[in-house]
């Protein structure tokens, strides 16, 4: 081993952090650990019977073609029946206008790598996806955070601070958001504010990224467009993943953005993994041109939706007063705000003593503050172990309250 590795790293690779959430996902895995912390599919909704039978056709009519590299851009007939799709929300796009990518990661960083130069600066909403801020961070990019209301991302704050980075002459490059059951917050962008966004990025000239994992997982209430079906000036680039609707093993992720963009896009791809797993394609492409998708999403967001209903009953039966959670309307997560005489990352420690785990909420906020939250998966844990895993918790928050926070406490509520 060299004497001193570390001078020769280079200076992107001394700035990498590890993320808050995997190094978690470390930790739960202690025997007789319940974890709400990772933010992973149920596997009893991965449709194993009907993969295997799109594997058995795959091997009796492409299972050469399915073994070779493929092009960077994708698999033509997964592009086009993706492309088919993608209307049913409104986005009017051609296979050549998608790219699949390796899971929506890396989507993101492509985008980032096409983008960001060092110092420069990107906008998001936080609490932001922690694994966005991990990828452009990693293209030591400036991250200006905009916080978040009642209707999704608070456009007058988005306006205040667009006209404060103009007058010390920075222009950020893109928008980065997850507007629909957000992770972590589980919240919904209004469509008056999708619209709005739309606007300003055309007179403020940046892009907008929109990061589209849960939209098909909702629970009550209509699905609003995407910002993508706005964009008639060519401004957003959308992107989203199988990893929430069929597997996230397979690891397939796409892009639809304008042609001048996505040829970049397909450069950096190529520079970094050649092609997307073919094989992984073909199964995807079996899978939704059979037919199975819209079942499977309808199976999975039964399932989540009882999940979630039964989180939040127990959370509301067995937290204390004082504390507030969402009550996601889709998604994969709820989010918890506990009185501010507590900071979730030493309570954390006193979870894990009880064997339940969390994601703490100030990972979620690149600069930093919202010691007092944290973030919960529903849709993994067992109904039994969602019970028990909540009322560990709710014994954890009690403790910490009796003696952090002698005032008195609010009304428990959802908000």
């Amino acid at each position: 081993m060299v004497v001193n590795i570390e001078r020769l790293f280079s200076t992107r690779a001394k700035i990498l952090r590890a993320s808050e959430i995997r190094e978690l996902l470390k930790i739960t895995q202690v025997p007789g650990m319940i974890s709400f912390a990772g933010g992973l599919p149920n596997p009893d909704a991965f449709p194993v019977e009907v993969i295997h039978d799109c594997i058995e056709d795959i091997f009796k009519e492409d299972i050469k073609n399915a073994l070779q590299y493929g092009t960077t851009e994708g698999l033509t007939q997964l592009r086009g029946v993706l492309a088919e799709r993608m209307k049913k929300k409104h986005i009017n796009c051609e296979l050549h206008d998608i790219l699949i990518t390796s899971g929506a990661q890396q989507a993101l960083f492509l985008v980032g790598l096409c983008f960001l130069d060092p110092g420069d600066t990107y906008l998001t909403n936080v609490p932001a996806y922690l694994g966005a801020v991990q990828a452009f961070g990693a293209l030591e990019a400036n991250c200006e955070s905009i916080p978040m209301n009642d209707e999704g991302i608070d456009i007058d704050s988005l306006r205040r601070n667009l006209e404060r980075l103009r007058r010390t002459g920075i222009y950020p490059k893109f928008l980065y958001t997850v507007p629909t059951f957000q992770n972590p917050s589980g919240e919904t962008m209004s469509l008056s504010h999708r619209k709005e966004l739309i606007e300003i990025a055309s007179k403020y000239d940046f892009l907008i990224v929109e990061d589209d994992p849960y939209s098909d997982l909702i629970f009550e209430g209509k699905s609003l467009p995407a910002i993508k079906s706005f964009d008639t000036k060519g401004r957003v680039i959308y992107m989203s993943t199988f990893s929430k609707i069929l597997a996230p093993g397979l690891r397939l992720g796409w892009i639809i953005s304008p042609r001048e963009i996505l040829e970049k896009l397909i450069l950096a791809k190529q520079a970094t993994d050649l092609c997307t797993n073919v094989f992984s394609q073909y199964i995807a492409y079996k899978y939704v041109n059979g037919g199975y998708l819209d079942k499977q999403v309808e199976k999975i967001s039964k399932m989540y939706k009882r999940k979630r209903d039964l989180m939040l009953k127990e959370i509301k039966n067995n937290f204390p007063k004082g504390v507030k959670w969402t009550i996601p309307k889709g998604g994969m997560f709820i989010w918890i705000t506990l009185p501010q005489s507590i900071n979730t990352s030493i309570l954390f420690r006193k979870a894990l003593n009880k064997k339940v785990a969390y994601v703490v909420g100030d990972a979620f906020f690149p600069e930093g503050g919202n010691y007092n939250s944290m973030r919960l998966n529903f849709s993994y844990s067992d109904d039994e172990v969602i019970k028990e895993g909540i009322r560990r918790l709710a014994e954890v928050i009690k403790e910490e309250l009796k003696t952090t926070y002698k005032k008195e406490p609010f009304l428990a509520e959802g908000v």
